[in-house]
């Protein structure tokens, strides 16, 4: 395999720390088969370290499954609860990436997704927004991220058939992560 130089705009490698304030992991999933449901996670930790060669970039996240909100409480409780993400005994969603590729649009984001215990494969379209100085003197980046799971293939099976065909909750689960990222540690050399 040759080896592929890549270029990003403003590019700034270091170790980043996600900016809860301004970013978002968030998904959606069909409902009753006639529309979607919208959620997010509002407490998530990242660090992304920006290598010189960005291809060998990596990144990892921690998400409190507790902290779900689909602007119904009645129903985050219950994804709380052993028919969905069994908090009680599986406090965390983690990521860790395992390589960054180029891809049609951008990169590629491959990584090890755990839900309930189960790690998967996933992979993410990635795109960089960019890299520029906050008002304080600080660095951040930009990047999103796009991404389909299966809740099956992470064991979340809970289903509900409707009279006349079809399920209350859809099996595919597509991801939407927003990220801004302060720079924490400028790369060495």
């Amino acid at each position: 395999m040759t080896e592929t130089t890549t270029e990003v705009p403003g590019y700034i490698p270091g170790t980043y720390m996600l900016d809860p304030g301004h970013s978002d992991v968030a998904f959606t999933v069909r409902h009753m088969m006639v529309s979607k449901v919208r959620g997010h996670f509002t407490k998530v930790e990242a660090e992304i370290v920006l290598a010189r060669n960005p291809l060998d970039s990596s990144a990892t996240a921690t998400i409190d499954p507790n902290s779900i909100d689909t602007n119904n409480p009645t129903r985050d409780d219950d994804l709380r609860s052993a028919n969905f993400f069994e908090v009680d005994k599986h406090p965390t969603i983690s990521f860790r990436s395992t390589g960054v590729r180029h891809s049609e649009d951008g990169f590629d984001l491959e990584g090890e997704l755990t839900v309930r215990g189960v790690t998967r494969p996933v992979t993410l379209a990635l795109d960089v927004n960019g890299f520029t100085k906050d008002p304080y003197g600080g660095t951040r980046a930009g990047f999103s991220a796009t991404g389909e799971i299966d809740r099956k293939d992470f064991d979340i099976t809970t289903n509900i058939p409707m009279d006349g065909g079809g399920v209350v909750i859809g099996d595919t689960i597509q991801l939407f992560i927003e990220v801004e990222a302060i720079l924490q540690q400028p790369a060495e050399g």
